[in-house]
């Protein structure tokens, strides 16, 4: 299958997913297409992740900035674990924020925010992040062998490459996604070499255990257009050869 065509699949499962949730009243924006939906149950799902002993363990989460998973980000600072939360569309040099209960000058309800952390946390570079026990992504669509899809922007895939390169996560770091159960499918979905896994999916009523860890070891740039890597400055600094590396 060319990588056209795994778009074009990717893309027509999207939208029969954003479909779904609107004709059953699942998603709390209006119009959930082209984004991450934010999807009814989103707190219920957050409180089930954390009955689980990997969320109840970890100590740093790096988590997404999306609004479905807004409940997880508050619940994790209100249990004074550190949160690592990406700038949309990695689009500073220091892309992510630092939120750490020690230290916030906001309740974590406004902190855990994109808006909110924007106003509030400084920002920190791959270099400068600790370790992450566990990472919390958004997904369109995820079947129970833990292939996700995204929105179609590809940055979630890119946070966890950079990561990987960073040395920051290993094989002990656990990926959860939270998401109505209209978004787990019982079908094979496509995936490509930059694609990552996701060990957990937890739904308001349900978590699922997927199979074997599925990660890229860094960055494939080859996959990555010169106008992506323009746009993300921390990629830009890491492009080969650049004069200065």
């Amino acid at each position: 299958m060319t990588s056209k065509n795994v778009d074009d699949a990717k893309n027509a499962i999207r939208e029969r997913i954003w479909d779904l949730l609107e004709q059953h009243n699942a998603a709390l924006d209006t119009d959930v297409h082209g984004r991450i939906p934010n999807f009814v149950g989103a707190e219920a799902a957050a409180d089930r992740l954390a009955e689980l002993p990997v969320w109840q363990a970890s100590r740093v989460i790096k988590a997404v900035p999306d609004k479905a998973q807004l409940p997880a980000r508050v619940r994790a600072l209100r249990e004074n674990k550190v949160v690592y939360m990406a700038v949309p569309k990695l689009a500073k040099q220091h892309p992510f924020y630092l939120l750490d209960p020690t230290t916030l000058p906001v309740p974590p309800d406004v902190a855990a925010s994109s808006q909110g952390a924007a106003d509030v946390a400084p920002n920190v570079g791959v270099d400068e992040l600790r370790p992450i026990d566990l990472i919390i992504c958004g997904s369109v669509a995820v079947n129970r062998d833990g292939v996700r899809l995204g929105k179609g922007a590809g940055y979630s895939d890119l946070e966890v490459a950079l990561l990987q390169e960073a040395g920051v996560i290993g094989p002990d770091t656990v990926i959860v996604t939270t998401v109505h159960a209209l978004q787990v499918v019982d079908t094979a979905l496509p995936e490509t070499e930059h694609d990552f896994s996701v060990d957990l999916i937890v739904t308001p009523d349900e978590v699922i255990r997927c199979g074997p860890a599925r990660r890229p070891a860094g960055l494939i740039w080859d996959h990555l257009s010169p106008e992506k890597i323009a746009a993300i400055p921390t990629l830009a600094a890491r492009a080969p050869g650049r004069a200065d590396q």
